[in-house]
């Protein structure tokens, strides 16, 4: 693909030719609309149109995935499916995520001549390196602050999610802390609610990581929840950045993509990205975007930690496609822009086998919830738990086997399993 063009892979179901399908959809995102119109004049749509790159037939179907659809004159009952994958001339949007999206998302979805419509891939020209610096820290940078080198890094989410007194906060993290657990977030839901404001929470948070740190000499990383307005964000960074705060995290669909690179561009510490919100996004096979699409766009923007789910979660996707996230984080654009992906949902200790085997690789953050605040010896045994189930997949050995030598890792298969 030459640099001045974006390529945008779909999968598209329609009750129409695939062929009038594509023209459809390169002709609506780029100089066309529902007619001919006196401007668009063969030398514009030589330079701006959109133009169908390649068509790849797959299975039909008898009923159409979407609503609203507009069947030709004469229809065959068929509904044809298919992968195509479109063009788009740089010069239509530039350098820039959102007017991206306007271009290869945009109004497709609400398209009367497609019945499924989703955004499987992107294949950005370099011209968006210059534009977007990607992650500061990511995996390598990430795991210079924590400390951990060799192994995956292990974390928790605080729970309960929400309510939690700022007192009991300072208990739960001195005890993770003083257990060497590696990384704490703060839950989706907890940014900066009025029981507990954000100065005050990282006043109280950071209180125990410091008081923790000079007797184990280690510094446990806390992402702090600064999600908010576009105005509040530098602000809220700076709280966390002034008082010692080694991590902000951000709900990347609640600030927008856009938020996101605004947030990169001045953080001083590593963006923990959360992707709540995505099941929306997703969730149903034939409309949305593919997460392989979404995460190019979080890790050009500066997700240094970025979301997959987990394997065997309480949540409906399925651990192909959390296998292909994980893959996806670290697989380089332009030769870097590596994310850490970050496991969790539904996490234990039995679960490092399959996730070790998944991500071939132990450049990934596990978080454990329930997983280990729920431990039955406590969240202490929680973490080691998690690091003995990992020291045992690494090995190739079984968590039932290993769970022999470890009272804390048959606790955990009694209680998860």
């Amino acid at each position: 693909m030459g640099q001045d063009r974006l390529l945008a892979t779909y999968l598209v179901e329609t009750p129409h030719s695939l062929e009038h399908a594509a023209e459809v959809i390169a002709n609506e995102q780029s100089t066309g609309t529902f007619t001919s119109v006196p401007g668009e004049t063969d030398l514009l749509k030589e330079r701006f149109r959109a133009k169908v790159v390649s068509i790849k037939e797959l299975e039909q179907v008898n009923e159409p995935s979407l609503p609203g659809v507009k069947r030709p004159i004469n229809h065959d009952g068929i509904y044809r499916r298919g992968e195509i994958v479109v063009s788009f001339p740089v010069d239509n949007f530039g350098p820039s995520i959102p007017n991206l999206l306007s271009a290869v998302a945009g109004n497709l979805f609400e398209l009367q001549d497609v019945s499924g419509l989703r955004l499987m891939d992107l294949d950005l020209p370099e011209i968006f390196s210059t534009k977007y610096s990607g992650p500061k820290f990511g995996i390598e940078g990430t795991r210079r602050l924590v400390g951990v080198k060799d192994r995956p890094i292990f974390g928790t989410i605080v729970k309960p999610s929400i309510g939690l007194p700022l007192e009991s906060l300072h208990g739960l993290v001195t005890e993770m802390a003083l257990a060497g657990l590696d990384f704490i977030k703060d839950d989706e839901l907890n940014a900066n609610p009025p029981y507990a404001p954000l100065e005050k929470k990282i006043e109280v948070v950071m209180d125990a990581i410091n008081r923790a740190s000079d007797k184990t000499g280690r510094k446990l990383m806390y992402a702090f929840n600064i999600t908010g307005d576009i105005d509040e964000l530098e602000r809220n960074h700076e709280l966390v950045v002034k008082a010692g705060g080694t991590c902000a995290m951000v709900s990347i669909n609640s600030i927008g993509i856009s938020g996101l690179a605004y947030l990169n561009s001045f953080s001083e510490v590593p963006i923990h990205a959360h992707r709540n919100q995505w099941g929306m996004l997703t969730r149903y096979s034939m409309l949305g975007m593919e997460f392989t699409a979404y995460q190019k766009l979080c890790r050009l923007a500066g997700a240094d930690q970025l979301h997959v789910n987990g394997l065997n979660s309480k949540f409906y996707e399925s651990n192909a496609s959390v296998v292909r996230s994980i893959k996806a984080c670290t697989t380089p654009i332009f030769g870097g822009y590596r994310s850490l992906p970050v496991v969790s949902s539904g996490q234990w200790a039995g679960m490092a086998l399959d996730t070790y085997k998944a991500a071939e690789s132990v450049d990934v953050m596990h978080l454990a919830g329930g997983g280990i605040l729920g431990h039955p010896n406590g969240p202490a045994a929680g973490f080691e738990s998690m690091r003995l189930g990992w020291e045992a997949a690494v090995q190739g050995r079984s968590i039932e086997d290993y769970s022999a030598k470890f009272e804390v890792l048959r606790k955990a298969i009694e209680e998860f399993s």
